[in-house]
């Protein structure tokens, strides 16, 4: 394959398993075309990815580093994805720059933050486990997404930022719309624009006005001291980040966690009599399928020699979070098959290094009290449709599931 023939990547994200399988019986590092057209280079296994994401020569500041940044509005299909690197925050900041916004970001995710709301964790998956019950109580099939898997950290969130309820949904319906790889088009992308000036405007108008124990305000706070401080457009660019990376990705890893488990009847019975245990199911889910499957974009510096590839300086490159997840040469033949007794704390979906999300420990707290109360809630919990009747959400980006739908069983 050369640089002129492109592999196109599906912007529904329809198959990414499959997908992955493709890319990589093509090489280890691919020509690849994202929606809209936009060229990029795709690592299609552990180590190169994990090589890359260490690599001091790759950035993720399009501004700075990517040769096609200055035309990308001769392009109107791209626009898309200005809301993932067309932003001002870590996940588009390189070297002293991601360093500070990382440092002023951090203290909000402390570990004594996370431990004090744990209990209100549980209470949530109570209360959400005790509606779902109800729905599903005279043989109903229940959305488990919708149920469970969306509303435990879209609360847990939103009580976390000091998001008001009268934003709750605007801020869920935002994060979706940057999710949804599969319309490229300029109006799509307007509308994204759009909605996070509006409302994450709103928020931190909100909490300017109305400071509580709540990040927003601790961020805010952050924006507003003298020194080293948050600008206006890194604080409102940085609120998107943790919001839909705390958010979003969580959604994902509940869902594919019970997805998981409910088609490999084995390894549900291994969990259930206490031969596997939970936080092996969250890392073997995060490796098999990975909330975030694939994230643009990041930039060569210079010329990058990859094995037998040369990445030219200004190229852009994609974290191929689950091509690496699936990856035969580290985690062997059987790599595609979910075996939660496989010891995955290796997987790269958190991040590794200085990327490495500062999310995770809350992301793994809310999956760790939901899955154990919801397999124990319902022991004959059951999918109500054929696996291959789920529908993956329209996205290269995310991987995850629209609906779940289940029996409570009896």
């Amino acid at each position: 394959m050369t640089v002129t023939d492109r592999f196109a990547l599906d912007p529904f994200g329809s198959d990414i398993a499959a997908e992955s399988a493709r890319l990589r019986a093509l090489g280890p590092l691919v020509p690849v075309e994202l929606p809209g057209g936009i060229p990029a280079w795709a690592p299609t296994g552990y180590d190169v990815l994990r090589e890359l994401i260490l690599d001091p020569r790759v950035s993720k500041d399009p501004r700075r580093h990517w040769r096609l940044w200055p035309r990308i509005g001769e392009h109107p299909a791209w626009g898309w994805v200005l809301g993932w690197i067309g932003v001002v925050n870590m996940l588009s900041a390189y070297g002293p720059d991601h360093t500070r916004l990382r440092r002023l970001v951090a203290p909000s995710f402390t570990h004594r933050r996370t431990e004090a709301m744990l209990p209100r964790v549980t209470a949530i998956a109570g209360d959400l486990l005790d509606a779902v019950a109800a729905a599903g109580a005279d043989g109903s099939v229940v959305d488990l997404r919708a149920g469970l898997a969306h509303p435990l950290p879209m609360r847990m969130i939103c009580e976390l930022f000091g998001v008001p309820d009268e934003l709750r949904d605007d801020t869920g319906e935002l994060i979706a719309a940057i999710m949804d790889t599969s319309d490229p088009s300029p109006e799509h992308a307007a509308f994204v624009q759009e909605r996070i000036g509006t409302v994450l405007g709103a928020l931190i108008a909100h909490k300017a006005a109305h400071p509580g124990d709540d990040m927003t305000t601790e961020l805010i706070r952050v924006r507003d001291e003298d020194g080293d401080r948050l600008g206006d457009e890194e604080l409102l660019y940085t609120l998107l980040l943790v919001i839909g990376a705390g958010f979003e990705t969580t959604v994902n890893l509940i869902g594919n966690a019970v997805v998981a488990l409910l088609t490999r009847p084995d390894q549900l019975a291994a969990v259930r009599a206490g031969t596997v245990g939970w936080d092996g199911v969250v890392d073997e889910t995060l490796r098999v399928h990975p909330s975030i499957a694939a994230l643009p974009l990041r930039f060569a510096v210079t010329d990058l020699k990859v094995a037998d590839v040369t990445v030219p300086a200004g190229d852009a490159i994609i974290t191929t979070y689950a091509a690496a997840g699936l990856d035969p040469a580290r985690y062997g033949a059987d790599a595609d098959v979910f075996d939660a007794t496989r010891g995955a704390g290796d997987h790269l979906s958190f991040g590794l290094g200085v990327h490495r999300c500062i999310g995770a420990p809350l992301a793994r707290a809310e999956a760790l009290a939901a899955l154990p109360a919801l397999f124990a809630r319902f022991p004959g919990l059951r999918l109500a449709v054929g696996a291959r009747e789920l529908r993956q959400v329209p996205s290269f980006i995310a991987f995850g599931w629209r609906e779940i739908p289940v029996l409570l069983g009896g």
